[in-house]
């Protein structure tokens, strides 16, 4: 079974509770039944690195405004320390990471979202032909949210749009998106243990689901509509919260097409 996992939140940003991840999805991928594959992102430290240096950030619907200079600084963090870090703790953790990011080998290619938004991205191609060749080979790919094109820009791109347009070229048959939240909450403010894509669509709607629960389940119907079977959106913070979502434990919210 192949399957995508998105690290995002505060879980990069506690050095315990990201070496208690990396621990469960090494754990996850030695067993020989998955193919699995980690995409992740890395605001908080991101909005860090640009305070440290002067540079305000500002945000359009959620979306980080990225100028040249912002962009330097999206490989720099994303691509670059915070992906170090998340290789570090799996090697640790007794995988076989590769560090990567779209650029590498055209995984996914961008084109510009909004000229407001600058050299921010939106997948439109995605070659997975790398991440198969690693996962036959028992590697773990750990993937930045960082794009290309075939001009040799570089675009910054919403970490869950990367993770949906990996998992619907890699055939995924489950994404799992490792969250500060506990699921998808409804109007009475109930945590949905299953809910389908119109459901999704209707709690975005209705203004039930907004922000970043709106971005996120609008990424996980996304997925759906691609072929992808079940995605899970579910607490990091827990643990043992990757062998449970794996093994179908009633955690979180699980979303059908």
């Amino acid at each position: 079974m192949r399957i995508l996992i998105k690290l995002g939140g505060t879980l990069l940003d506690t050095p315990e509770s990201l070496h208690r991840l990396a621990q469960e999805i090494a754990k996850a991928a030695a067993d020989s039944a998955y193919q699995i594959a980690v995409v992740h992102g890395g605001g908080k430290q991101m909005t860090r690195f640009l305070a440290e240096r002067g540079i305000e950030s500002r945000f359009v619907n959620g979306l980080r405004v990225t100028t040249p200079e912002i962009i330097d600084a999206v490989v720099k963090v994303f691509a670059g320390s915070v992906n170090a870090q998340l290789v570090s703790a799996f090697r640790a953790a007794g995988a076989l990471p590769v560090g990567l990011s779209g650029l590498d080998a055209g995984l996914v290619d961008a084109e510009i979202l909004n000229p407001e938004l600058g050299l921010v991205g939106k997948p439109v191609r995605s070659d997975t032909r790398l991440l198969e060749l690693l996962v036959c080979h028992h590697y773990l790919p750990v993937i930045a949210c960082v794009a290309g094109d075939t001009k040799g820009r570089i675009f910054n791109v919403n970490a869950d749009q990367m993770a949906v347009a990996c998992a619907t070229s890699f055939r995924a048959e489950k994404l799992l998106f490792l969250t500060d939240v506990e699921g998808v909450r409804d109007a009475e403010g109930a945590t949905r243990q299953v809910l389908t894509a119109a459901g999704a669509q209707e709690l975005i709607r209705s203004g039930v689901a907004t922000g970043g629960m709106q971005a996120k389940l609008e990424s996980a119907t996304s997925a759906l509509y691609s072929g992808v079977k079940e995605v899970m959106i579910a607490s990091g913070a827990k643990p043992g919260v990757v062998d449970m979502l794996l093994h179908d434990s009633p955690i979180g919210t699980r979303l059908i097409a």
